[in-house]
């Protein structure tokens, strides 16, 4: 049900965007600013949630075994900083879009 929910709205919302790729002036501008709001958007719930679940899934695997925490430590920091990476891509994409509107 899930599932469905998320390809419905996925659908309505490329619809819905859809006449903003033809459009011109303060319309256009329009879907700039709501295309920069998506992409941050997207990008901030997505990396929190798959921060909140690589740590833990880490807290998990070092409460089942604490002599592993040297071996689990380093590799979820650095998927940590892969993830964190991504949302930034997100802010620099919103930050182009946004510079695009104004300039």
């Amino acid at each position: 049900m899930q599932r469905k929910f998320w390809y419905v709205l996925s659908v309505l919302l490329l619809l819905a965007a859809s006449p903003l790729y033809a459009a011109q002036g303060e319309l256009a501008n329009f879907g700039l600013a709501l295309g920069a709001g998506i992409a941050i958007g997207v990008a901030a719930f997505g990396g929190a949630l798959g921060q909140g679940r690589a740590v833990g899934s880490a807290l998990e695997g070092i409460a089942r075994n604490p002599n592993a925490s040297d071996k689990i430590f380093t590799p979820m920091i650095v998927g940590l900083a892969l993830i964190e990476s991504l949302v930034i891509y997100g802010l620099v994409i919103a930050f182009i879009l946004q510079a695009k509107i104004t300039g």
